[in-house]
């Protein structure tokens, strides 16, 4: 709990910070509909006690004050929704979740996206920042609440001093209503995972890519069985908890109810017995649904605040992660040029929650201005040899050297600007075709020259001169735009790797698996061309992944993997002469392909 209170006061803080008029003002508020309540409670009983007594004076002040403050605390109240709704809405979408997407994006790695734990606070946080704000006022609402309780209680205190006993049975509902609200939450955790599988479930039988798939296989009805059950699963789990919920609400409201349904009598008892007044029963009664109203606004407030535990959770755990990585950022800097190349010194590697390694004692030399390929049979390890290149995750044991500094030594951000590089798994931004590509190097994201320099290094200039607005053209269909097919994408992916002008590290995962053989051969034949390029202006190290031999003849290096593990290195022809695992292959493929083009 006292986490979730400095991190109410931070946001507080915010709120005041950034929108100081509108923040004191909601305070004023509260602070007003607390004297509201107990105003109208006395005025009505000076009203009635004066009518009584035949004072016509104090009658008539009571009856007006009454009103007045009647009148007041119904503007305070639609003053206080109005504030409130934009306060969370301002401070909210636009400040917290603008830093919850930059802590996330701001990750130097990757390993949280393989953790499923870490994916559950992330569906968890997805699009409800608004609610740690919502959490923050609920609280501040719930103070100011417990203080009206108080001088509602206080009140009562006033016709008799035992009445004040009934304090614990204002604030039973509120205790028992959170032990519920506790179970509640604990299950919006529990049931996150599968949650989630049933949102990608009903994806899967939604999206374009995988429907057409389903339906070949006739496995829509399995996808949608596994979805319902998943999502009955969430639906129990999270059922059983509120009815316990429910539970502890009835118990909590069974003793206020029958505590001040004492008190009242006590209250009318003693009108009739002479020791107080018909007002003193006015009063009491005013209290007492007051009072009810009290409690179930602080309930309210109280559950807005503790459901936000479902999100405050995440949140902070998300924070401490974020400020642990950054923690250990890399402080030395980056070469402007490579002298001797990156070294992997015994480097190996597991994916969080993997039983076995990916990579198993790497070691080898990437000489600087070497073009280097890597390959090897599906699941051999080069994508992630190649992740580590780039600093999406560090080695489980090991080092990588870059020159002399140890690569987790240099910052990541720093490193990856000086690292240009098209994935298999390409992205597919749909904005403009200028756009797309400029992301390559974002300061120079609206130089055009610089684009259409891209452009024409990825073979893609045939395909921006389809399209009917050329660099300007919208992309995708989500947003009324074209289509393309997924060679095209990789030729946008491969041009978007093309803006960087003076890399250390030319980066290509698998970067034609998606285009025909004409358009491979002329891309791998001018990214050689920019390979030698680079290596005289920077030394850059060129690292080619491909599973087409034929690509990769002319690679000064070629690490062969094989299950994780390094087994050869050499050139083509020296590979081939020495046989072995390199050899195999590269036969094995030349002679598919004879045999399928014989056909």
């Amino acid at each position: 709990m006292k986490r979730y209170v400095r991190l109410w006061a931070e946001l507080l803080a915010l709120s005041w910070r950034l929108y100081p008029a509108m923040t004191s003002g909601l305070l004023a508020v509260y602070a007003g509909q607390v004297v509201v309540v107990a105003a109208s409670a006395l005025a009505l009983r000076m009203a009635v006690n004066g009518v009584i007594a035949a004072d016509p004076t104090a009658a008539v002040i009571g009856a007006v004050t009454a009103a007045a403050v009647f009148a007041a605390g119904t503007y305070l109240s639609d003053l206080n929704g109005g504030l409130w709704i934009v306060l969370i809405e301002r401070v909210g979408l636009l400040h917290v979740q603008h830093r919850l997407h930059a802590d996330l994006v701001g990750l130097p790695g990757m390993d949280h996206l393989d953790r499923p734990d870490v994916l559950d606070r992330i569906t968890t946080l997805r699009g409800a920042s608004w609610e740690l704000v919502f959490g923050m006022w609920g609280a501040v609402a719930a103070c100011f609440n417990v203080i009206r309780l108080a001088v509602l209680v206080t009140l009562l205190a006033t016709t008799n001093p035992w009445l004040i006993a009934l304090l614990p049975c204002a604030a039973a509902p509120l205790w028992c209503d959170r032990r519920g609200q506790r179970a509640v939450n604990t299950a919006e955790t529990e049931t996150a995972e599968n949650f989630r599988l049933q949102r990608h479930l009903f994806r899967l039988a939604t999206k374009p890519a995988t429907s057409k798939e389903l339906r070949i296989a006739g496995a829509g009805d399995e996808v949608v069985d596994r979805q319902v059950a998943a999502w009955n699963e969430v639906f129990r789990v999270r059922l059983r908890a509120r009815v316990r919920a429910a539970g502890w609400k009835l118990a909590g409201w069974t003793l206020f109810t029958a505590g001040f349904t004492a008190g009242l009598a006590l209250v009318i008892r003693q009108a009739t017995t002479g020791t107080g007044t018909v007002g003193d029963i006015v009063l009491a009664v005013t209290v007492a649904l007051t009072l009810r109203q009290s409690v179930q606004d602080t309930l309210r407030d109280v559950n807005n605040s503790t459901a936000s535990g479902r999100v405050i959770e995440p949140y902070l755990w998300l924070r401490d992660h974020v400020a642990a990585t950054r923690a250990q950022r890399g402080t030395r800097p980056v070469p402007a040029a490579l002298r001797r190349g990156i070294t992997f010194d015994r480097v190996g590697f597991t994916y969080p929650g993997a039983d076995r390694p990916t990579l198993t004692d790497v070691s080898c030399h990437l000489t600087a201005g070497s073009v280097v390929a890597i390959v090897g049979e599906y699941g051999s390890g080069k994508t992630t040899l190649v992740k580590l290149l780039c600093k999406f995750y560090s080695p489980g044991s090991g080092t990588i050297r870059v020159d002399d500094t140890n690569l987790d030594d240099l910052p990541a951000d720093e490193w990856r600007k000086r690292t240009s590089a098209a994935f298999q798994d390409f992205g597919r931004f749909q904005t403009t075709f200028a756009t797309t590509v400029g992301l390559g190097d974002l300061p120079h994201i609206d130089d055009r020259a610089r684009i259409g320099e891209a452009v024409r290094a990825a073979d893609a200039d045939v395909l921006l001169g389809r399209l009917p607005h050329g660099l300007d053209t919208q992309l995708g269909q989500d947003f009324g735009g074209v289509e393309l097919s997924e060679g095209q994408w990789q030729k946008t992916a491969l041009a978007r790797s093309s803006m960087r002008p003076a890399p250390l590290l030319f980066v290509l995962d698998e970067p034609t698996a998606s285009l025909d053989a004409p358009s491979e051969h002329a891309i791998f034949t001018r990214y050689m061309a920019r390979a030698r390029e680079l290596a005289a202006r920077t030394g850059a190290v060129t690292v080619v992944v491909s599973h087409r031999f034929s690509t990769v003849a002319d690679a000064d290096q070629i690490l062969v993997l094989d299950h994780g593990e390094l087994v050869q290195a050499g050139r083509h022809d020296e590979l081939l002469a020495r046989g072995g695992r390199y050899a195999d292959l590269y036969r094995t493929q030349a002679e598919a392909y004879t045999s399928s083009s014989t056909r």
